[in-house]
């Protein structure tokens, strides 16, 4: 795919949309910040005070280091700028320190990482031709990925830094659409090295790169072949080497020196706690927010019956689970089941990947896909995941009215079930002004793109009448878990009660956005721009 130049115009807007994010993201330094904040000062001072030996052994805080090794120098790199803020907060025995000049630097650092998106996202829009419709396409992905109500909420309140990991996911997109595959390969094997998360969407990334680089195409198979889609005999070696080298080489890099030192191991045991259980304390809206309402209710059915269960206990309404759980009448889930679910779910998209490798427009979905799935089904899958679909779902977006109807769902529910991070009330105004802002200026803007022939439900572009009524559900759903519940005086009897019923409303959605995008991919085959109303 040709990449457009960057014109002086182009160089004006993407100036005047770094000032603006960054000037709104200014006026957020003083609000609520949770554990997170915490967590990386800790970070910081871990990695600035002790040799690499004993960055994943160190544990005076309970917030010990669990990142992959190049977010460890990450942190490592910030703290030199850090000490000139306020040298204390480099203090390992600090335990939640937080003063003004602290506060500052890690807002600052946030935004400073938003930047590097920023500069991400221009290499990206720059693959559109510069037709008018395909300027109101770039300026819509700059500014609603940079302005992504999940993104504020959870990197510039909450605090963390995935709008500076998603610039490498960027990255490694836009040179996959041009053809630079090993390019792509290498930002992909630096974010793994960054957040091994995004593991979640590796093997689009394998079936892509193994079918597309290392196979030669348009080549005619017969017989056991056409059934591999393959033969054998069209494997390019070379390419093979020179793809497995490079990401050996980065792996290498960041693991390289723990095998050396013999802490493997321990480094595993770090980045993959599977005793942490099935759901998060926080139950993201997925299908094991079905699966555990489904116990409970069955729980509260069965006590109201006569029927004594073992584990009823276990399965109380009234706290979050934040360890591995026992169910008390479905069965347990175990990590290795998730992730034969996980697997199984991504097999259409990554067989469509394979028997049909020359359709480029059939990647970014496809991951999308994945990553809908990985949080689907995943084990102890947070919340804040949702943003892994959200972001590449916003790419999408502008090419057809099917994905936006899909971004229409999901942007709204998946932003919404965001709202119990930020459980401090002073926070309540902005965080519903920033998803009403949000979700007012995408649903526009993506209206304009599209064109006004796009039906519009109760206010709701792309939407069904069944849709615009589940979504408008909210509404309520926001009034009882913020003042209903409170009203009903159920906070000691039933505290975790507002978050369940978020969960599972929310999860609802995310199920049903899934299966849309499931069918755009798999039956539709709506992935050419073209088909764009």
């Amino acid at each position: 795919m040709a990449e457009r130049r960057c014109t002086w115009k182009d160089k004006k807007n993407i100036l005047a949309v770094a000032i603006v994010t960054s000037s709104l993201k200014i006026l957020l330094l003083n609000s609520y910040h949770s554990t997170d904040f915490e967590v990386h000062r800790n970070w910081l001072a871990i990695t600035s005070n002790l040799p690499i030996s004993r960055w994943y052994f160190e544990e005076t805080s309970e917030w010990t280091l669990d990142y992959p090794p190049f977010f460890a120098w990450f942190e490592y790199v910030l703290s030199y700028v850090a000490y000139y803020f306020d040298k204390q907060m480099l203090l390992i025995k600090n335990l939640n320190y937080a003063s003004n000049n602290t506060v500052l630097f890690q807002r600052l650092s946030v935004i400073a990482g938003d930047l590097f998106l920023l500069l991400s996202l221009k290499r990206y829009v720059q693959l559109y031709n510069g037709k008018e419709k395909d300027e109101n396409r770039k300026l819509f992905i700059l500014i609603a990925v940079l302005l992504n109500a999940g993104l504020i909420m959870v990197d510039h309140i909450h605090f963390q830094y995935n709008g500076f990991l998603f610039t490498f996911l960027i990255l490694s997109i836009t040179d996959m659409q041009k053809d630079h595959y090993l390019l792509s390969a290498f930002w992909f094997s630096i974010l793994l090295n960054f957040k091994h998360i995004f593991l979640y969407i590796a093997p689009v990334y394998f079936v892509y790169l193994l079918r597309n680089y290392c196979f030669k195409r348009n080549t005619t198979q017969t017989g056991f072949t056409a059934m591999l889609g393959v033969n054998i005999l069209d494997l390019s070696i070379a390419n093979l080497v020179k793809l497995g080298v490079l990401v050996l080489s980065v792996f290498g890099l960041s693991l390289g020196p723990f095998i050396y030192m013999g802490q493997f191991n321990q480094l595993l045991s770090r980045l993959f706690p599977v005793k942490r259980g099935l759901c998060h304390a926080y139950w993201a809206a997925n299908f094991w927010a079905v699966y555990n309402s489904f116990d409970k209710l069955a729980v509260i059915t069965g006590s109201r019956l006569g029927f004594s269960l073992k584990n009823e206990q276990v399965a109380s309404l009234t706290g979050g689970l934040v360890a591995q759980q026992k169910f008390a009448v479905l069965p347990n889930i175990s990590p290795f089941f998730t992730a034969v679910i996980t697997v199984t779910a991504m097999l259409p998209a990554l067989l469509k990947l394979w028997y049909q490798p020359c359709k480029r427009d059939l990647f970014l979905p496809s991951l999308t896909l994945c990553a809908f799935v990985s949080f689907v089904f995943g084990y102890h899958v947070h919340e804040k995941a949702i943003l892994m679909i959200i972001i590449p779902l916003t790419l999408l977006s502008v090419k057809t009215v099917a994905f936006a109807r899909v971004f229409t769902i999901l942007s709204i529910i998946g932003h919404f079930a965001l709202f119990p991070l930020l459980h401090e009330q002073a926070e309540t105004p902005i965080k519903i002004l920033i998803f009403l802002l949000f979700t007012l200026c995408s649903l526009v803007s993506l209206y304009q793109i599209h064109g006004s022939s796009v039906s519009v439900i109760f206010g709701i572009p792309f939407v069904k009448w069944y849709e615009a009524l589940y979504l408008l559900g909210l509404f309520p759903l926001y009034l009882y878990t913020s003042l209903g519940h409170w009203l009903l005086d159920f906070q000691q009897r039933l505290p975790f009660l507002p978050l369940l019923i978020t969960s599972l409303y929310c999860s609802i959605g995310v199920l049903w956005s899934w299966i849309l995008f499931y069918r755009i991919l798999w039956i539709e085959d709506n992935t050419d721009e073209k088909k764009t109303t």
